[in-house]
């Protein structure tokens, strides 16, 4: 609108002097920012990376599943509080998930009755948890209700996942919000390299190793793709993908089968990329009932 053209960059992607000691300005760095400008405007693209901002549509789409996601691990932070608490006087506790009903009724590990301050501390972390228990509720409600009635492309994907067995709202909306609604990809290699699970080769001289993946992408996409990759080894038993990962990892051992797991998740995102966004239905997968 003013004739103004904001670039933003991602600062990480800067090149700078590997010295020990090495001199810093605002002087110097702003006549380092000008010099780069310069480069990328003559055809240098790679000199920086530039970082695709969302609109304030597109990041208002990723509160609801992010906020979802802290409640819940503030609830597990309460819970295990809690048990931790009553392990302490000798309380055997149940399932991590569950908290008493009664505390009044709960004996230490004599018989007797829980210290008057213990006990006043745990009704009040059991009642945080009540209270985050209806706000997880009241949001689950939410989404629901969005992706019964919602339109728009975002919407449409989600429902597009969510066709897949082994694919739930959860991973189809997380999937959808965080990279498919508003990336523009273009190829399998920007697909792995946004999540974060692509290898970070180690080479020099005779020296090669692998130095795990590279973790740079959006974190909440692969945390939720190592997930489902292992859901879709039992949902999807007949897809290429679960044949490929059996034949290759599936004789191994745990740390051989938990390194294939992460090539797995990579390969599948690749594949819910394509089926979502060029129609390209995984081969051997199956669709719900």
């Amino acid at each position: 609108m003013c004739g103004i053209h904001n670039t933003v960059v991602d600062s990480a992607s800067i090149e700078v002097n590997r010295r020990a000691r090495r001199t810093k300005t605002d002087t110097l760095d702003a006549v380092k920012l000008v010099t780069m400008l310069i480069r990328y405007h003559n055809g240098e693209p790679r000199v920086w990376r530039v970082v695709r901002v969302p609109t304030t549509a597109e990041e208002d789409q990723r509160q609801l599943h992010r906020e979802l996601a802290v409640l819940k691990r503030d609830r597990t932070a309460l819970v295990c509080r809690v048990k931790s608490l009553l392990a302490l006087q000798g309380v055997a506790g149940g399932p991590r998930a569950v908290l008493p009903d009664d505390v009044d009724r709960l004996r230490t590990w004599n018989g007797q009755p829980l210290p008057q301050e213990l006990a006043e501390r745990v009704k009040r972390e059991c009642g945080r948890v009540a209270s985050i228990d209806v706000q997880i509720r009241m949001l689950d409600r939410k989404r629901k209700h969005a992706l019964r009635h919602g339109g728009g492309r975002a919407f449409a994907l989600i429902r597009k996942l969510m066709k897949l067995r082994g694919i739930g709202v959860e991973s189809a909306w997380i999937y959808v919000m965080e990279l498919f609604a508003w990336r523009q990809l273009k190829t399998v290699r920007q697909v792995g390299a946004i999540s974060g699970l692509t290898p970070a080769p180690y080479q020099s001289g005779e020296m090669k190793h692998e130095l795990g993946i590279t973790k740079a992408g959006n974190r909440h996409v692969r945390a939720i793709a190592v997930e489902i990759a292992w859901g879709w080894l039992q949902f999807q038993p007949e897809s290429e993908l679960t044949q490929w990962y059996q034949r290759k990892y599936g004789h191994g051992g745990s740390v051989v089968r938990r390194k294939g797991i992460v090539a797995l998740a990579r390969k599948l995102l690749v594949a819910l990329w394509k089926y979502a966004e060029h129609d390209e239905f995984p081969a051997g997968a199956a669709l719900k009932a």
